[in-house]
Formats: C-alpha cells, structure tokens, sequence
C-alpha cells in the first residue's frame, strides 16, 4: 500500500511539472517567436529557416523554466493534498513523514542529473545547429529589408538607401555603398530601380545612375543607363560565429584546460570560437550554469517538502504557506545570480560549486530534525 501511495504522489507531482513545464515554455517560446519574426523579415530570411531557428530554441527555453516549474510542481501538489485531506491518507496508513522525504529527495537527486544532462549535451547542441541553419542560410525576402527613407545595412560591407517607392513598385533614388578590400569602397547611385529575379539570381536593376570607386586615394566614375547589382550570395551582418554557449561541454573543458593548465593567452588552435583568456570568464560561467545550477533543484524541491511539517488547521498557515514560497522564489533567483560571482580562477569559484551542496544538507538536516520531534 506504501508503495501505491508513494507512487501516486510521485505521479501527480510529475504531471502537474510536465503540464507547467510545457504551458509556461510554449508561452514564453511564442513571445521569443514574434521578436524573432521582427529579424528574420528585416534580415530577409525565408520562413522554413525562421521556423527552424525558433523550433531549436525552444530547448533552451525549456531549461531556463525548469527550476521554477518543478518547485511550484511539487509546491501546488502538496498544498491540494493538504487542503483536500489527502495526506492524512498516508499519515493512516502507517506512512512516515520522513519515509516521504527520503523518496522525493532520492526523485530530485534523478531530476537534477537529466538537468544536468540535458544542459550539457543537448541544450547547446540545438543551439549549435540553430546557429548553422542561420549561418548555411541564404537572404531570400530582399524586398522586405530594402525600406524607404531607412540606410539597410543588413548586407555585410553593404548599404543601401532609397528615398521612396512608387506606384509602380519601383525603387526611386537609390544609394548603394559596398565597402570592397584593402580600404576601398565602391557607390552607385541610380534615378529608379527594382528587383528581378535571374537564373535564380537577385539583380537589383538599376537605371539613370552613376558609379564611383575609391582605392588608396585614386577614384574611378562612369555613368549608366542600366545596371545591375547582384544580391545574392551576399553574407548577412547577423551574427554567425559560433558564441561560447553553443559550445560542447568538453570544447569548453577544452578549452579551460588549454587556457590555464597550459599557461597560453591564446588556443588559436582550438575548435572553441574565441578561445582566449578574455573570454575565460564567460567560459567559466557557460560550465557552471550547465553542471553547478542543476545542483540547486534538490534544494528548491525539499524546500516544498516543507509543507509536509504544517498542517491546514495550523495557525497561520496560509503565511507559512506563503513564506515557503517567496523562499523558493527567491532561492531560483539567486541561484541565477550567483553567476555574477564567478571568478577566472578555479580555487575562487570552489565557494560557489559547494554552496548548493551546503545549502541541500542544512534543510534536509533541519526537515529530519523537525519531524523526529513531531
């Protein structure tokens, strides 16, 4: 009977989490989705590649909201099973209160390792190949980017301006600067404009104009009565580069091992984009939240287990009720905040990696020597 009843609590926490878990992280997925909308269009981005971006992002998503939904998981199930009488099913039955502790702390210590997992290796996976899809990606939607009365500087080394679009669709009073190698630039100017569409190519077409190269001081014009300008194969100015959280878990460790153990300044040989002990820091702190923030999920869930020492009919009950929670809020935000205190050595961070631990074995000391008194 023990068993059914540990079962059935496990069960509904573990519902209750993937239902919040899931709900708050489409909701907040669909926020991010409409400010990514907002680039992809001015970008020029097809929407195949947009839905492939937003789609691997969701993972990341999922692991910001994690802390907070399996504490209010375990928090909103333990509050109805007090206020619909059901714990005093298991108090009945013979089942020790510190039985129950025992079996969710083992359940957070199983949670806390797939959070670990999940941020070390598929989490920045996801975000690897969001970045890849972006940066293997063409600019497609050129009209959507080229805006009158506004410089479009989404081209890489390229800008363009036009004062207004007519009737006729027709751009009218084109500026075109492309910034060429070793410190040249080249500027075309045209009456009207438009694009087409050739041999799969987009020529922006160009009438009435003038161009002018520059190089080293020595300039060269010509005028033209039709040209063309082509887009495409053009490199966006959208970052590309692969930033340090979409790095694998041992690239990192890499990568750290290389900076410090080897005393170089800089690994230019690594497979680690910006490898150098400028970005040490943020190396530190891309490793820490992936394997060090996980460690306070215990914590947070054996702060909910709290409740199991108050009951309805206890005075002030609704305030501790509540105290609990705020302590569980604030104990997810400073989790996250401690990540300002990392420092480029490894001696200095050992506080940070202990504290978590530290923190898991004074409340589970403080709920045992609680109810042994019960």
């Amino acid at each position: 009977m023990k068993k059914i009843l540990f079962r059935k609590l496990l069960f509904d926490c573990l519902k209750f989490f993937l239902i919040s878990l899931s709900g708050i992280s489409i909701i907040v997925w669909v926020f991010q989705a409409v400010n990514y909308l907002d680039i992809m269009v001015e970008d020029g981005r097809n929407y195949i590649i947009y839905f492939k971006y937003t789609l691997l992002s969701f993972p990341k998503i999922i692991s910001k909201i994690m802390p907070f939904a399996i504490f209010f998981s375990f928090f909103s199930v333990l509050s109805r099973y007090e206020l619909n009488n059901e714990l005093i099913i298991y108090w009945t039955h013979g089942v020790n209160k510190i039985h129950i502790i025992n079996f969710i702390f083992r359940i957070s210590l199983i949670i806390m390792i797939l959070q670990i997992l999940f941020l070390t290796f598929f989490v920045p996976w996801t975000q690897d190949l969001a970045r890849t899809t972006l940066r293997n990606s063409n600019i497609n939607f050129f009209d959507n980017f080229i805006k009158p009365k506004k410089f479009n500087d989404v081209i890489k080394d390229v800008t363009i301006y036009t004062e207004k679009k007519n009737k006729k669709g027709e751009l009218e009073n084109i500026y075109i600067k492309k910034n060429t190698e070793l410190n040249g630039f080249e500027i075309t100017y045209a009456k009207t404009g438009y694009l087409q569409n050739v041999d799969n190519n987009q020529i922006l077409v160009l009438n009435d104009g003038q161009n002018i190269k520059g190089k080293n001081k020595n300039f060269d014009s010509f005028s033209f009565s039709k040209s063309g300008f082509n887009l495409t194969n053009l490199e966006s100015n959208t970052t590309t580069y692969k930033k340090t959280q979409e790095n694998s878990t041992l690239d990192l460790l890499k990568c750290y091992d290389s900076l410090t153990l080897k005393k170089l300044k800089n690994n230019k040989n690594s497979i680690v984009e910006n490898c150098s002990k400028s970005n040490l820091i943020n190396i530190l702190r891309e490793l820490y939240k992936r394997i060090l923030i996980p460690l306070y999920i215990p914590f947070l869930i054996l702060i909910s287990m709290s409740l199991i020492l108050i009951t309805k009919e206890s005075q002030n009950f609704l305030k501790i009720k509540f105290l609990i929670f705020i302590f569980g809020f604030l104990s997810i935000v400073f989790s996250e905040s401690t990540l300002r205190f990392i420092d480029n050595s490894l001696l200095k961070n050992l506080d940070l990696a202990a504290l978590p631990i530290i923190l898991i074995l004074i409340i589970y000391q403080i709920l045992i020597m609680k109810l042994k008194k019960i």
